[in-house]
Order: structure tokens, then sequence, then C-alpha cells
């Protein structure tokens, strides 16, 4: 069964770089035909899709966030990470990474929830000076 965990600086400051790591046991995040996601849940508000790399290496990103993320991978730590930069306070929210089958790419795109795929249990990410 696969498992996935979150992993980084709960603070960051606004203009800094937000960092996270997502471990992945049970499962090789190059094993076809899965998309390997980012997401997160402002205060008050629903989920977000960020992006997801395939398990080819190709990333994806939403249009809304394309220009301040990077997604990349480690395959021999079976690792990937998300970095957004220029953050504002705007971006404290629970980030969570997720594994989803191609079929389920599209609802994650537009309606991200726990029951598509499979998720970490998240960490909290606070934007402050």
């Amino acid at each position: 069964q696969v498992q996935l965990q979150e992993s980084g600086p709960g603070l960051v400051k606004p203009s800094q770089t937000l960092s996270l790591t997502c471990t992945v046991s049970g499962d090789s995040i190059t094993t076809n035909p899965y998309y390997w996601s980012w997401i997160r849940q402002p205060p008050g508000k629903g989920m977000e899709w960020i992006g997801y790399i395939a398990w080819s290496g190709s990333t994806y990103y939403s249009p809304s966030l394309k220009s301040r993320t990077s997604i990349s991978r480690d395959t021999s730590k079976n690792q990937f990470t998300l970095q957004l930069s220029s953050v504002t306070p705007e971006d404290t929210a629970v980030y969570h990474c997720a594994r989803v089958r191609i079929s389920q790419t599209a609802i994650m795109r537009s309606y991200p929830t726990k029951t598509t795929g499979d998720w970490g249990q998240g960490t909290q990410v606070t934007v402050s000076s």
C-alpha cells in the first residue's frame, strides 16, 4: 500500500521560496500510469490543485500558480518536491501530496478531494514575517 509523507518548514517569510518534499513508500514514483500531485487548502477555503509530475517526469501546473511553481523529483530517494516562489500570506495553507491515476487527473485539476487517489496527511505552512 502506497504511503505519502509531506515534510518541510512550517513557517516561511514573505517573498521567500516555500519548499516541500513528499516521500513515497510502497510504490515507485516512476510507475506508469501515476501522477504525483501537490494540492493545498487555505484556511476556510476549498482544496486547490497546484500541479503534478508524471511517472515520466513531465510536469503540469495550475495556470494561476504556474509562474511561481516548480515540481521536481529525486528518483533515487523516491521523493518529489514542490517549490513555490515569492510567497505571500495568501499562500498560507495545509499542503498535501497525492498519487492519482491518469484517469483521475482531470478531476484532480478541477475538484481535488481526498476521495480521489492516495493522499499524505498534509503539512501546515504559514507565511508570515
